[in-house]
């Protein structure tokens, strides 16, 4: 079960912002203002200035510090980001109760302690976007706790952001379950970093170059270990297996890391000088699949007899190969689509493509409340 930080009232009332004139609508509250929740940031100002509603900011947050967003969103974000370290127990939005029923909190970070706090927002009709995927795609119990949460209050819980970058993948495995239908397996190309590394990867350069690139580029985590050792992988499985209606625990999803022992286990900033002890192994296993006629794919999938993911060499003529860059690419059989899957393919990796994802979600929010 989630845990949920709770503080005295008094500190409560202590940090809370001095209230502004309440504007219409729900305000939104972005929590991480790395790549992505930058993007977001920007492609809110980008649509404003086109005319379109997006709802204010009431605030920005990271670790270190929070910003009052309502009048320069952009200029909050690279304040929070400049912010020094912060002392203390509690990160900054910990302590503000200024959100009210009917806004919006934006989870644009990767943080087990904010996934969190989901059902809790969703149980006081605080709505929730996220591109998280450690809500719905952490521990079981988190996963019921915010579906229980979102009936409570009537709450949305916008996730599309978590799998596929915004791509429909959740909702039409969610449709077609709504719509009667089985789903008896999903397989496929889920990691768009992952992605790009192996349909780049030609053994001409070391992999570990590839993957500072991909690092730099936002196709990957900040630490590109989550995405090599196939756990974004297995969160994002586990969402879609959830949403099918399969309550899989985290630990049932088999499944083997890319990573070397010393990698796995090395410090975040000792990682990086590490990264070369993946290019034998990966030459190792591009020269065996190229000799056989075949490409590396990172393939995940789930039916109704379990779940697994891993590295596989597949024919050039698979369907699975047939994608380019950081294209996801994912079938799902279901009683209606036996005979021929359905297929669904885009692009899966990138700030912006998900900052698009998150926006989306947000103004679903907003024309419901509209």
């Amino acid at each position: 079960m989630s845990t949920v930080l709770r503080l005295p009232a008094a500190s409560l009332a202590k940090a809370a912002p001095t209230p502004r004139a309440a504007p219409a609508g729900p305000r939104l509250a972005l929590l991480g203002t790395g790549t992505v929740g930058k993007a977001f940031v920007a492609r809110c100002e980008r649509l404003r200035g086109q005319g379109v509603t997006v709802p204010a900011f009431a605030w920005l947050s990271n670790s270190r510090a929070l910003v009052a967003g309502d009048e320069d969103p952009c200029g909050a974000v690279e304040r929070a980001r400049a912010a020094p370290a912060r002392e203390g127990a509690w990160p900054p939005w910990v302590e503000n109760e200024s959100l009210r029923c009917g806004d919006v909190v934006v989870d644009a970070t990767a943080s087990e302690s904010v996934a969190g706090w989901h059902s809790e927002w969703l149980a006081r009709g605080i709505h929730v976007v996220t591109a998280n995927k450690l809500g719905n795609g952490g521990e079981l119990a988190r996963a019921q706790a915010i579906a229980a949460a979102r009936g409570e209050r009537g709450a949305r819980y916008g996730d599309a952001a978590t799998v596929g970058a915004g791509l429909p993948l959740l909702r039409s495995i969610r449709e077609l379950v709504a719509g009667g239908d089985r789903i008896l397996a999903v397989e496929g190309i889920l990691s768009g970093s992952l992605a790009w590394l192996f349909d780049r990867y030609d053994d001409s350069r070391p992999f570990s170059d590839l993957v500072r690139e991909a690092r730099a580029s936002g196709y990957t985590e900040p630490d590109p270990r989550l995405d090599l050792s196939g756990e974004d992988v297995r969160r994002k499985l586990l969402i879609l297996a959830r949403a099918a209606g399969l309550p899989l625990e985290a630990h049932a999803v088999r499944g083997d890391s890319l990573l070397p022992p010393a990698l796995a286990a090395a410090s975040v900033g000792a990682a990086d000088a590490l990264l070369p002890s993946l290019d034998a192994p990966l030459r190792e296993r591009f020269r065996l699949a190229h000799r056989q006629g075949a490409r590396l794919r990172f393939v995940a999938r789930f039916d109704e007899a379990g779940a697994e993911l891993g590295l596989r060499a597949l024919p050039v003529a698979h369907p699975l190969c047939a994608g380019g860059g950081t294209d996801n690419l994912v079938a799902i059989t279901s009683c209606r689509y036996r005979d021929q899957p359905l297929v669904i393919r885009g692009p899966g990796a990138g700030a912006e493509v998900t900052a698009a994802a998150l926006l989306d979600d947000v103004l679903q929010v907003a024309r419901a409340a509209a």
